[in-house]
């Protein structure tokens, strides 16, 4: 394999595989990135690929061809190579035994790899359908859910955001919980939805890498199919490959309040800095604070028997009952943090029942966090 590439198009090639690339020693060649040189001249192009068996992306970038072919080297020390190479065109050369040579002006480095044949070959399939949505708009629905999602394996249902198709209202749905907080989010996609496969759950990995992709500067339109326990996104030369969590998705809707009795809007930005102040003062482990409603008056106190207390008012329009209710402020502040709106609108039964918060501008958005007794 031999070709000359451009600095800046290696060095974001690259760049997307480093979260991906397998860092445990259980097979050390999946902390390799796959290099395939194909085409002839100024038409070839260089494959990138990298899998840890779970997640798998491929992209390819115009290259100078002079000889095709595939070597594997360590991503990780590649990519800092790559990045601290002046900003200029970059020749590559896989020797016989493996070895990748790299050359930039009058640098000169030397890799060890290893025979392509030995990787990981990465899954391919192609759903019968692919909905085209639109990048910020899946960018948005990602940060809006995965947030909530699990992190305990022991829960390997919840540890993804489940994705659904609601054919009737052409919109796409996502939601995410690990049992104590939830977050939903609907977007229309027009008729599009209809074809997808719906009630898959998307890991949390495979979704940050989905993540990443979105929000690439060149990133307008994706392409998203569903396909047995795998899916496909694709983003112009590049695809992104997961396998999906096979598992069933509790029933969520039961979780979101019905009757909300209790309504009352809040500014985002004091009602998150008046938190993170009196959170300062609350048990380390439950990070639990009070809300105490009364008329035009919201409450925040906390109270650690180590510590001390710490309260704080805001003002605000609420004429209702008075309620208290208590929160593990940590999720009442990365509904808060996901959501970014200046203004937030939150529903409460009672002080037993969960808070239900949506932004003032976004109907088709909520965060549903549960309470805890103080």
């Amino acid at each position: 394999m031999k070709l000359l590439i451009e600095k800046g198009d290696l060095q974001r090639g690259l760049g997307r595989l480093q979260a991906i690339v397998e860092k445990r020693n259980s097979m050390p060649i999946l902390a390799n990135v796959l290099l395939t040189a194909s085409g002839d001249g100024a038409d070839g192009q260089l494959e990138l690929a990298a899998t840890d068996l779970e997640v798998g992306i491929r992209g390819s970038q115009i290259a100078d061809v002079s000889t095709p072919g595939a070597v594997t080297v360590s991503a990780r020390r590649f990519y800092d190579i790559v990045r601290e190479l002046p900003d200029e065109k970059v020749q590559l050369h896989a020797t016989d035994n493996n070895y990748l040579e790299i050359r930039c002006q009058r640098s000169r480095f030397s890799l060890a790899g290893t025979d392509a044949e030995e990787y990981p070959n990465l899954p391919e399939f192609a759903p019968e359908q692919l909905a085209k949505l639109q990048a910020a708009v899946l960018s948005q629905m990602i940060e809006r859910t995965m947030y909530a999602a699990s992190v305990d394996e022991t829960r390997y249902n919840l540890n993804g955001v489940y994705f659904e198709v609601l054919p009737d209202e052409e919109k796409i749905r996502m939601v995410a919980t690990d049992g104590h907080r939830l977050a939903l989010v609907d977007r229309g996609i027009g008729s599009d939805a209809a074809g997808l496969e719906s009630g898959v759950i998307i890991p949390r990995k495979g979704l940050a890498e989905l993540k990443r992709l979105v929000d690439e500067e060149d990133a307008d339109e994706i392409e998203l199919g569903f396909e047995g326990n795998s899916g496909l996104v694709r983003k112009g030369s590049v695809t992104l490959v997961m396998r999906l969590i096979e598992g069933e998705f509790p029933n969520y809707r039961d979780v979101i309040p019905n009757n909300i009795k209790r309504p009352f809007t809040l500014s985002a930005e004091p009602f998150t800095r008046a938190l993170r102040r009196v959170a300062l003062l609350s048990v380390e482990r439950s990070r639990a604070v009070k809300l105490d409603l009364s008329d035009g008056t919201l409450l925040i106190s906390s109270n650690s028997p180590d510590l001390g207390e710490a309260s704080e008012e805001l003002d605000f329009d609420y004429a209702g009952e008075a309620v208290s209710v208590g929160f593990n402020a940590r999720y009442l502040l990365d509904a808060l943090g996901a959501l970014g709106t200046k203004e937030v609108q939150l529903g409460l039964q009672d002080g037993n029942t969960a808070v239900e918060i949506r932004p003032t501008d976004d109907a088709d958005s909520v965060a549903i966090v549960m309470p805890m007794r103080i």
